[in-house]
């Protein structure tokens, strides 16, 4: 942070109060960050982080609702005037096998699409604004997304989150071109991630110990590095990074 700014930069990471989301949040924090934690339904989660971490604060808000998406922004910018780094994490999954094409309803693709692509795009444009306002020469706003190996690969829990998935990392280089200079954008496409809701996909945990070059699915911490990564470089604007292990290797 550079010495004449009178406070620290401002970060907002969706769906913050457990897992990859709350590795974020404490690794931004950890890096200087004020934190603006969100959840939809965690509310005490989120203020018991928020308490933890200090300089944090917390918004509740249903991503799936546009009017919450902007008043989300907005108190985030409001609460100390100003938004550095944007990290779209919060998203939804389903499993539905690739093979069975009935199943994948057209309700499921509408859904999957509207949390995996459109819930992201409407807070960068919500706070377009003030990222522009926060970019210094040099050191531009920045936006992550968090997409997934299955946008890159074809797999996934379901083809329809596979395809907002890949939908998600096109959106990503087209807003990086976009906003430039003053906002850099960037993904980070996680394969498997060791957290409670992966811990009984028995197969995946498998393919990846025994098919990946690193022999493990990542941590949230894992790909909580790969974020700050990319929040901390000034230049890097609309990469894909994959955080699979080496999977994508094989």
């Amino acid at each position: 942070m550079p010495a004449h700014d009178p406070q620290p930069p401002v970060a907002l990471v969706t769906g913050s109060t457990s897992g990859i989301g709350r590795a974020i949040a404490r690794r931004l924090s950890a890096d200087g960050y004020a934190v603006v934690l969100h959840s939809r339904t965690s509310v005490e989660a989120g203020r018991a982080l928020a308490d933890e971490l200090g300089l944090a604060a917390y918004v509740q808000a249903d991503l799936a609702e546009d009017d919450e998406r902007f008043r989300l922004v907005h108190e985030a910018v409001g609460r100390w005037g100003r938004l550095d780094v944007l990290v779209n994490n919060a998203g939804l999954s389903q499993v539905i096998p690739h093979d069975d094409l009935l199943a994948a309803t057209p309700g499921d693709w509408q859904r999957l699409h509207d949390i995996n692509v459109v819930a992201p795009f409407r807070p960068v444009a919500a706070a377009e604004t003030a990222l522009r306002a926060a970019a210094l020469p040099g050191r531009p706003a920045c936006v992550v997304n968090i997409s997934s190996h299955a946008g890159v690969r074809p797999k996934g829990a379901s083809i329809p989150y596979a395809a907002a998935k890949a939908a998600l990392n096109h959106t990503t280089r087209l807003l990086a071109c976009a906003l430039a200079p003053d906002i850099r954008v960037n993904a980070v496409a996680p394969g498997l991630v060791d957290t409670p809701v992966t811990a009984d996909w028995a197969d995946a945990q498998r393919l990846w110990r025994e098919q990946a070059p690193m022999r493990r699915a990542a941590t949230p911490e894992d790909v909580a590095d790969a974020v700050a990564l990319l929040v901390a470089s000034h230049y890097l604007t609309g990469e894909i990074l994959l955080a699979d292990g080496g999977l994508n290797l094989t």
